[in-house]
């Protein structure tokens, strides 16, 4: 997909830099690339730790008017593939932890957001926030289990080489999006999931309880059974992986 790549050395946020972004016509997709962010954000009300010029920081701008809005959590799917195909060409072991990480074993690798606007009873624009710990050596905040790449393989890894292979694999499940092969991403997404399969240790509103992966529904509810066999229903943020 042709797109045009913006590069700052700071910023708040890509993902606020796009926002604010007029695309010209024709820009089918817009890229923002920072070497440091001074309000990197995760999820909700969560920060985003990042040494200076040392990670992959990054928001892509879309216009997904093809995706109906019941299927939009199929764009999170597809970017978090696009960043679990990119670096699984560096490691193995890359899960994808539900609603919007990255995993390398139980450690946080990278985090996204997505944010999307709506008009027309269609998904107008799409900004896939994407933050990968790449060469940072030491992290300080109290995030629970970062790790980066270096961390995992011993090296350093060129940003703009890992920055092409990501857009590349973006392109490549962005065009699955637009041929509308909604079960294909969805099966691979299911196939990468971080405790996809077995019982694992879990809290909700009610308390821990142990629960096993059923399914991810199109509309990013997750769908889990406990040990007692009752089904469990979850949209963002109304439960907790104990890790």
């Amino acid at each position: 997909m042709p797109h045009r790549v913006i590069r700052l050395e700071e910023t708040t946020s890509t993902n606020q830099y796009l926002r604010g972004y007029r695309p010209e016509e024709g820009e089918a997709m817009i890229v923002v690339v920072a070497a440091n962010q001074t309000a990197g954000r995760g999820c909700g009300s969560n920060s985003w730790e990042s040494e200076r010029g040392k990670n992959l920081l990054l928001s892509i701008l879309t216009h997904p008017v093809m995706v109906p809005i019941a299927h939009q959590f199929m764009l999170s799917m597809a970017g978090a593939l696009a960043v679990k195909g990119t670096l699984d060409k560096y490691v193995e072991g890359i899960t994808l932890k539900w609603p919007n990480d990255v995993y390398w074993q139980d450690k946080k690798i990278c985090g996204t957001l997505i944010e999307t606007s709506i008009g027309g009873g269609h998904i107008k624009d799409c900004i896939f926030g994407i933050g990968i710990n790449v060469n940072q050596q030491r992290f300080v905040s109290d995030a629970p289990n970062p790790i980066s790449l270096c961390q995992i393989i011993g090296h350093e890894v060129d940003l703009d080489s890992l920055l092409k292979e990501l857009l590349e694999a973006f392109t490549t499940y962005y065009k699955m999006l637009e041929n509308g092969r909604y079960n294909d991403i969805s099966a691979l997404y299911h196939d990468a999931l971080y405790r996809g399969h077995g019982f694992f240790p879990y809290r909700d509103a009610d308390g821990e309880f142990e629960g096993a992966i059923v399914e991810v529904e199109d509309n990013g509810r997750l769908i889990m059974r406990d040990r007692a066999g009752m089904i469990r229903e979850y949209m963002f943020k109304e439960v907790e992986f104990i890790i």
